[in-house]
Protein backbone atom coordinates (compact mmCIF):
# COMPACT_ATOMS: atom_id res chain seq x y z
CA UNK A 1 0.00 0.00 0.00
CA UNK A 2 1.37 3.54 -1.08
CA UNK A 3 1.76 6.21 1.30
CA UNK A 4 -0.56 8.07 0.37
CA UNK A 5 -3.04 5.54 0.19
CA UNK A 6 -2.54 4.43 4.20
CA UNK A 7 -2.31 8.15 5.20
CA UNK A 8 -6.03 8.08 3.48
CA UNK A 9 -7.31 5.22 5.45
CA UNK A 10 -5.38 6.22 8.77
CA UNK A 11 -7.40 9.53 8.35
CA UNK A 12 -10.94 7.62 7.58
CA UNK A 13 -9.84 5.33 10.90
CA UNK A 14 -9.06 8.80 13.00
CA UNK A 15 -12.77 10.17 11.82
CA UNK A 16 -14.42 6.78 12.93
CA UNK A 17 -12.77 7.12 15.71
CA UNK A 18 -13.80 10.29 16.58
CA UNK A 19 -17.50 10.05 15.70
CA UNK A 20 -17.31 6.13 17.52
CA UNK A 21 -16.02 8.57 20.75
CA UNK A 22 -18.94 10.87 20.07
CA UNK A 23 -21.68 8.17 20.57
CA UNK A 24 -20.34 6.90 23.65
CA UNK A 25 -20.13 10.45 24.83
CA UNK A 26 -23.66 10.83 24.37
CA UNK A 27 -24.46 7.17 25.96
CA UNK A 28 -25.35 6.97 29.83
CA UNK A 29 -22.53 6.33 32.36
CA UNK A 30 -24.29 2.66 32.62
CA UNK A 31 -24.14 2.48 28.98
CA UNK A 32 -20.67 3.14 28.49
CA UNK A 33 -19.02 0.91 31.01
CA UNK A 34 -18.72 -2.98 29.96
CA UNK A 35 -20.87 -5.27 32.29
CA UNK A 36 -17.75 -7.22 33.51
CA UNK A 37 -16.85 -3.92 35.67
CA UNK A 38 -19.46 -2.63 36.92
CA UNK A 39 -20.86 -4.30 39.59
CA UNK A 40 -20.44 -3.07 42.83
CA UNK A 41 -22.59 -6.10 44.57
CA UNK A 42 -21.05 -9.38 45.25
CA UNK A 43 -17.63 -7.85 43.86
CA UNK A 44 -14.21 -8.31 46.42
CA UNK A 45 -13.20 -4.63 48.26
CA UNK A 46 -9.76 -5.25 46.32
CA UNK A 47 -11.38 -5.83 42.82
CA UNK A 48 -13.44 -2.26 43.67
CA UNK A 49 -10.70 -0.84 44.84
CA UNK A 50 -8.90 -1.33 41.70
CA UNK A 51 -11.89 -0.10 39.42
CA UNK A 52 -12.03 3.40 41.37
CA UNK A 53 -15.60 2.14 42.93
CA UNK A 54 -14.23 3.80 46.53
CA UNK A 55 -14.59 7.13 48.38
CA UNK A 56 -11.93 7.66 50.87
CA UNK A 57 -10.81 4.24 50.37
CA UNK A 58 -13.70 2.54 51.32
CA UNK A 59 -16.54 1.16 48.87
CA UNK A 60 -18.59 4.08 47.77
CA UNK A 61 -22.43 2.44 48.49
CA UNK A 62 -20.67 2.01 51.90
CA UNK A 63 -19.20 5.49 52.51
CA UNK A 64 -22.70 6.66 50.76
CA UNK A 65 -25.16 5.17 53.31
CA UNK A 66 -23.52 5.27 56.37
CA UNK A 67 -23.17 9.20 55.92
CA UNK A 68 -26.68 9.44 55.01
CA UNK A 69 -27.53 7.18 57.75
CA UNK A 70 -25.62 9.14 59.94
CA UNK A 71 -27.40 12.70 59.22
CA UNK A 72 -30.89 10.56 59.05
CA UNK A 73 -30.77 7.28 60.23
CA UNK A 74 -29.54 7.05 63.96
CA UNK A 75 -32.34 8.05 65.96
CA UNK A 76 -34.67 5.49 63.96
CA UNK A 77 -36.49 3.22 66.54
CA UNK A 78 -35.52 0.02 65.04
CA UNK A 79 -32.28 0.95 62.89
CA UNK A 80 -31.39 -2.05 60.99
CA UNK A 81 -33.96 -4.72 62.63
CA UNK A 82 -37.15 -3.13 60.78
CA UNK A 83 -36.75 -3.97 57.11
CA UNK A 84 -36.97 -1.73 54.36
CA UNK A 85 -38.85 -1.57 50.94
CA UNK A 86 -37.58 -4.29 48.85
CA UNK A 87 -38.45 -2.64 45.95
CA UNK A 88 -36.57 0.10 46.42
CA UNK A 89 -33.91 -1.61 47.79
CA UNK A 90 -33.38 -3.74 44.35
CA UNK A 91 -33.33 0.27 42.34
CA UNK A 92 -30.75 1.08 44.62
CA UNK A 93 -28.74 -1.71 44.22
CA UNK A 94 -29.16 -2.02 40.18
CA UNK A 95 -28.41 1.78 39.84
CA UNK A 96 -25.43 1.37 41.99
CA UNK A 97 -24.55 -1.98 39.61
CA UNK A 98 -25.00 0.16 36.90
CA UNK A 99 -22.93 2.95 37.46
CA UNK A 100 -25.99 5.50 37.44
CA UNK A 101 -25.78 8.65 40.09
CA UNK A 102 -27.73 7.95 43.20
CA UNK A 103 -28.60 10.15 45.50
CA UNK A 104 -29.79 8.65 48.32
CA UNK A 105 -31.69 11.74 50.14
CA UNK A 106 -34.25 11.80 47.50
CA UNK A 107 -34.28 8.64 46.23
CA UNK A 108 -34.84 6.58 49.63
CA UNK A 109 -35.99 6.15 52.97
CA UNK A 110 -33.78 5.37 55.90
CA UNK A 111 -35.22 1.52 56.19
CA UNK A 112 -34.09 1.37 52.75
CA UNK A 113 -30.92 2.15 52.75
CA UNK A 114 -29.92 0.37 55.99
CA UNK A 115 -31.22 -2.86 54.73
CA UNK A 116 -29.24 -1.49 51.13
CA UNK A 117 -25.41 -1.37 53.32
CA UNK A 118 -26.43 -4.67 55.26
CA UNK A 119 -27.31 -6.15 51.32
CA UNK A 120 -23.92 -5.21 50.64
CA UNK A 121 -22.07 -6.74 53.08
CA UNK A 122 -23.85 -9.54 52.96
CA UNK A 123 -22.92 -10.31 49.32
CA UNK A 124 -19.07 -9.43 49.79
CA UNK A 125 -17.42 -12.61 48.35
CA UNK A 126 -15.51 -13.18 51.14
CA UNK A 127 -16.74 -10.94 54.19
CA UNK A 128 -15.00 -8.05 55.73
CA UNK A 129 -13.61 -10.56 58.25
CA UNK A 130 -12.10 -12.93 55.85
CA UNK A 131 -12.63 -16.52 55.92
CA UNK A 132 -8.70 -17.09 56.21
CA UNK A 133 -8.58 -15.30 60.06
CA UNK A 134 -11.95 -17.27 60.89
CA UNK A 135 -10.77 -19.98 62.90
CA UNK A 136 -8.22 -17.57 65.12
CA UNK A 137 -11.20 -15.39 65.87
CA UNK A 138 -12.83 -18.06 67.17
CA UNK A 139 -10.25 -19.66 68.95
CA UNK A 140 -9.30 -16.15 70.71
CA UNK A 141 -13.08 -16.10 71.32
CA UNK A 142 -12.70 -19.46 73.42
CA UNK A 143 -9.21 -18.53 74.93
CA UNK A 144 -9.30 -18.60 78.92
CA UNK A 145 -7.25 -15.55 79.20
CA UNK A 146 -7.89 -12.57 81.08
CA UNK A 147 -10.11 -10.06 79.03
CA UNK A 148 -7.26 -7.18 79.04
CA UNK A 149 -4.96 -10.05 77.20
CA UNK A 150 -7.38 -11.03 74.98
CA UNK A 151 -8.29 -7.60 74.00
CA UNK A 152 -4.67 -7.11 72.79
CA UNK A 153 -4.77 -10.26 70.94
CA UNK A 154 -7.62 -9.20 69.26
CA UNK A 155 -6.03 -6.14 68.26
CA UNK A 156 -3.25 -7.70 66.51
CA UNK A 157 -5.32 -10.12 64.96
CA UNK A 158 -7.51 -7.43 63.22
CA UNK A 159 -3.90 -6.15 62.23
CA UNK A 160 -3.84 -8.89 60.37
CA UNK A 161 -7.19 -8.09 57.82
CA UNK A 162 -6.17 -6.58 54.06
CA UNK A 163 -5.77 -3.15 54.29
CA UNK A 164 -9.29 -2.64 52.27
CA UNK A 165 -10.86 -5.01 55.28
CA UNK A 166 -9.14 -3.37 58.13
CA UNK A 167 -10.49 -0.10 56.86
CA UNK A 168 -13.75 -0.86 55.99
CA UNK A 169 -14.29 -3.15 59.47
CA UNK A 170 -12.72 0.04 61.53
CA UNK A 171 -15.28 2.60 59.81
CA UNK A 172 -17.82 0.13 60.14
CA UNK A 173 -17.46 0.26 64.07
CA UNK A 174 -16.87 3.83 64.48
CA UNK A 175 -20.63 4.17 62.65
CA UNK A 176 -21.96 1.34 64.92
CA UNK A 177 -20.25 2.98 68.16
CA UNK A 178 -22.55 6.12 67.33
CA UNK A 179 -25.60 3.92 66.63
CA UNK A 180 -25.10 2.32 70.18
CA UNK A 181 -24.99 5.85 71.76
CA UNK A 182 -28.50 6.52 70.77
CA UNK A 183 -29.89 3.10 71.75
CA UNK A 184 -32.00 4.65 74.38
CA UNK A 185 -34.07 6.33 71.48
CA UNK A 186 -33.35 3.73 67.98
CA UNK A 187 -33.56 0.50 70.53
CA UNK A 188 -30.49 -0.63 69.12
CA UNK A 189 -28.21 -1.04 71.73
CA UNK A 190 -24.20 -2.85 70.86
CA UNK A 191 -25.40 -6.30 71.66
CA UNK A 192 -28.23 -5.88 68.79
CA UNK A 193 -26.03 -4.36 66.13
CA UNK A 194 -23.79 -7.42 66.79
CA UNK A 195 -26.35 -9.68 66.14
CA UNK A 196 -27.32 -8.06 62.98
CA UNK A 197 -23.98 -7.31 61.84
CA UNK A 198 -21.35 -10.64 63.17
CA UNK A 199 -22.91 -12.81 60.41
CA UNK A 200 -22.59 -9.80 57.90
CA UNK A 201 -19.09 -9.34 59.15
CA UNK A 202 -18.17 -12.76 59.46
CA UNK A 203 -20.53 -14.36 56.77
Amino acid sequence: MGAGALAICQSKSAVRLKEDMKKIAALPLSKQRDDSCQKVFGVSLQDLQQQGLTTNGLPAVVWNTVEYLTQHGLTQEGLFRVNGNMKMVDRLRLKYDQGEEVELAKDADVCSVASLLKLFLRELPDGVITSALHPRFIQLYQDPRNDAEKENNLKELIKELPDANYCLLKYLCRFLTRVAEHHMVNRMNIYNLATIFGPSCFQ
